[in-house]
């Protein structure tokens, strides 16, 4: 009684020691080359190699009793299934105790542990992708235990260190980064409302010459138009007489200034010609005034021109982007004809929707980047509007660009971008470094000499840098430039994918 009641403890006990010692032979990656394992050992596999079991799996067979195993991963993930045989014939998957070891390339050995599950035992874990590795099986049946192994190779391709360098390929290690997620936000380009200027005649009269045209660039001080005006006839004639009363006025104090000091004349007389003298000089600068308001100089030379004529000239350097004045009509003094615009800056009207106004600030870093064509600049945030739009629903943000080269116009459609927060990750990859392949988004680890696809679950990513969420630690080494050409190779060498 005592015997049988020990009899299971001590088989389980001991298929414990047998997958602990599988473990430690397996722990260390298969990376042994082929051509190294020497002909003796070659004999032996070929008579351990698995046949193939009734339901496709591997079939692993000691005198009569057999070890089918099998991958299963329709509509669950990749599990182990096993079913076991005795001359053919399925038996319940309660008859034997089972344990297996999985070792893969660069990572610790797996144990795996066996239940019944209706006619088949059912592993533990799930059996992670790609389906490449080395696998012992330690079975005990009636007091008996039988050991397999087997490998199986998926995704890999064996490229020695001398080729990489031909291949341009890089190799980079995963591990900790910061991860900086980039907002994009569209965006349109507008004039810089500090720099447009209004110009009215200030003037009425008649155009009789327009030679500022819509879109034309203009340096300060370029006619823009000209103007037949009474108004700066009269000024001018104003400002003649005045000069001409002045000239007279203190030639009569010079001499009555003479003739006081000779005694010829009263005190009186010269200083009612001095006080002329002075009025003079009064009315004379008064002229001038409403002449320069006016942006007229009072020394032109009117010999060559007419009284009359009024210049327009441009306020600034810029270029004319409005224009209400036609050759041949009548103009008010406070009418707008010309609109210019200084574009050496130019604003960015950025359009922020509510729920990133937390990450918008003033003051903030933004790349700008034309929609149509390969256009690029930086500029920070120097305004957000404090309402939100009523139909658009959106905020406005405002960067302000330098435009002396002239390539950013108003009305191009722009995207802004900006880092929204700054992340740290325990593992990250370079984007670059992924490739696609079947549905998996992977990249290619090293281990000594061979590469072999790691499918990643990715997270967050700036363009740059992406998290790995699982498929690689921190430390491995992968093909990070021209990863693609890792992936071609993998083509050429064909793969499998065993179920």
């Amino acid at each position: 009684m005592n015997k049988a009641r020990w009899m299971p403890i001590l088989i389980v006990i001991a298929i414990g020691i047998v997958a602990g010692g599988l473990i430690l032979t397996l722990d260390k990656p298969s990376t042994v080359p082929a051509d190294a394992v020497n002909a003796n050992t070659n004999e032996k596999l070929a008579e351990n190699q698995p046949g193939i079991g009734p339901r496709g799996g591997k079939l692993f067979t000691d005198s009569d009793f057999s070890v089918e195993l099998t991958i299963f991963e329709k509509g669950v993930p990749p599990q182990f299934r096993i079913y076991l045989y005795e001359k053919g014939k399925l038996l319940p998957p309660t008859v034997a105790n089972l344990a297996i070891t999985l070792s893969r390339l660069g990572a610790p050995a797996q144990l795996f542990k066996f239940a019944p599950e209706a006619d088949y035992l059912l592993g533990d874990q799930v059996v992670e992708e790609p389906h490449s590795f080395d696998i012992a099986i330690a079975t005990e049946r009636n007091g008996k235990v039988m050991r397999w192994s087997y490998s199986q190779i998926e995704g890999r391709v064996e490229i020695p260190d001398e080729m990489l360098k031909s291949m341009g390929v890089a190799l980079l290690t995963a591990g900790p980064a910061t991860i900086k997620p980039k907002l994009k936000l569209p965006g349109e380009v507008t004039f810089n409302e500090h720099t447009i200027v209004r110009v009215v005649p200030r003037v009425a009269g008649m155009v009789t010459s327009v030679q500022g045209h819509h879109g034309q660039h203009v340096k300060k001080g370029d006619v823009l138009a000209v103007l037949e005006s009474p108004m700066l006839a009269d000024l001018r004639s104003q400002y003649y007489v005045a000069k001409k009363r002045l000239g007279l006025t203190r030639a009569t104090y010079e001499r009555e200034k003479q003739l006081w000091e000779e005694k010829i004349s009263a005190k009186q007389d010269f200083l009612l010609a001095q006080e002329l003298w002075n009025e003079a000089e009064i009315a004379l600068e008064l002229a001038a005034t409403k002449l320069i308001a006016l942006g007229v100089q009072p020394e032109s030379n009117h010999s060559k021109i007419t009284i009359s004529r009024y210049e327009i000239r441009s306020p600034i350097s810029g270029i004319i982007i409005a224009k209400a004045i036609a050759l041949g009509e009548a103009v008010k003094e406070d009418r707008e004809i010309y609109t210019v615009a200084d574009v050496s800056t130019v604003w960015t009207a950025i359009t922020v929707y509510p729920k990133d106004l937390n990450v918008v600030k003033e003051g903030q870093k933004v790349a700008v980047k034309a929609t149509a064509y390969d256009v690029e600049s930086e500029g920070t945030i120097t305004y957000i509007s404090t309402l939100i739009g009523g139909q658009t629903r959106t905020a406005t943000a405002r960067v302000e660009l330098d435009n002396q080269a002239g390539k950013w116009r108003p009305g191009m459609f722009v995207n802004a971008e900006l880092v929204a927060e700054e992340i740290q990750v325990p593992v990250a990859v370079s984007v670059a470094a992924i490739q696609t392949l079947r549905d998996w988004s992977v990249v290619f680890g090293r281990y000594d000499r061979f590469f072999e696809v790691r499918p990643l679950e990715l997270g967050r990513n700036d363009g740059e840098m992406v998290e790995v969420l699982k498929g690689l630690t921190s430390g491995e080494q992968y093909a990070g430039g021209n990863s693609f050409a890792i992936k071609a190779e993998l083509g050429k060498a064909g793969a499998s994918h065993d179920h």
